[in-house]
């Protein structure tokens, strides 16, 4: 979906801001890029909707290079989260939403309808909310509006820079578990700039972490607590995320399919790199997930595949009778 290949970002007196960025994010992923201040997360995010440009290296989208676009036609198709929400104060919250649809000519039904479904699913009442400005509302709600209005015109790809940064813990928490929310409905290749680990490991499929303009470790959350490449990444995530039962590959408890299965599914599909902390929210409200790579439906997970596999995992540990 988004790849990375050789990417490097110089300031004008030659310092590196990243430098030989290589990795791709896949297609309907959650991929947070996270690290210390100054190590170059926000350029390497600005640098995907052109906002920066790059020194060297190509970034490709869907296997375009992001130069070959026109800026504006690029930019129409990436919705863009800030942590200064910059909502037009004299437009009503419906009209804020509507801005970039209306650029690319939709009908007026087909916007409202819009503005309705993602309002009601970002827990905001369209009868309550769409006719007020943005000074009357939370500055949890209006962070709120700000998602809705980057999913409006359903672009393929979401950035974020640190969309929750400035709001208090309660409102933080509430838009995080919206995120997850959003996330499981609408299947958006996202790109999550944070400085938060605990928020990082909630929200992503994958995590990027970056020191000083480069990438040092990526992977899944469990990946990561459980394999730290070195002694930087064990600290930045912290030794109390840390839990073995959870470093497991969905390969591990997946169930095959056969033909007719995989041309009838119609359960939630999830990407083969979903961390285990999201499949067990999946399944706190699905039966059955389907699991695929590449664009192919490759298995499947239940619950009662989970229950099994744990129960399997703690008896061979000796814990069962604990």
């Amino acid at each position: 979906m988004i790849n990375f290949k050789n990417v490097s970002k110089m300031y004008p007196d030659g310092t590196p801001a990243v430098e030989s960025l290589n990795f791709e994010i896949n297609q309907g992923e959650f991929f947070v890029i996270i690290g210390p201040s100054g190590c170059g997360k926000t350029t390497t995010l600005k640098m995907i909707n052109r906002l920066i440009p790059l020194s060297d290296g190509t970034i490709t989208i869907n296997g375009k290079d992001i130069k070959e676009y026109d800026v504006h036609e690029l930019r129409w198709n990436i919705g863009y989260v800030l942590q200064q929400i910059a909502l037009f104060p004299h437009m009503t919250i419906e009209e804020n939403i509507m801005v970039v649809p209306e650029m690319k000519k939709w009908g007026r039904e087909k916007m409202k309808n819009r503005v309705r479904e993602l309002m009601e699913m970002a827990g905001l009442e369209p009868d309550t909310y769409l006719d007020r400005r943005p000074s009357e509302l939370s500055g949890g709600q209006q962070q709120r509006v700000g998602v809705i209005r980057a999913l409006a015109a359903d672009p393929e790809i979401i950035l974020m820079d640190e969309p929750f940064s400035a709001l208090d813990p309660i409102s933080r928490e509430k838009l995080q578990d919206d995120m997850m929310e959003l996330k499981r409905n609408l299947k958006k290749t996202t790109v999550f700039v944070t400085h938060d680990m605990q928020e990082a490991l909630k929200l992503a499929d994958r995590i990027c972490i970056m020191k000083g303009g480069r990438v040092v470790q990526i992977g899944t959350p469990g990946e990561l607590m459980n394999h730290p490449v070195n002694d930087f990444v064990e600290e930045f995530v912290g030794k109390k995320y840390r839990n073995p039962m959870f470093d497991i590959h969905l390969t591990e408890i997946m169930l095959p399919m056969n033909e007719k299965e995989r041309s009838q599914a119609s359960s939630i599909v999830v990407p083969i790199s979903t961390s285990w902390k999201g499949i067990l929210e999946f399944l706190s409200e699905y039966d059955q997930l389907i699991v695929e790579k590449n664009g192919e439906k490759i298995g499947l997970v239940n619950r009662q595949a989970v229950i099994h596999y744990f129960s399997t995992k703690l008896q061979d540990r000796g814990l069962a009778n604990e």
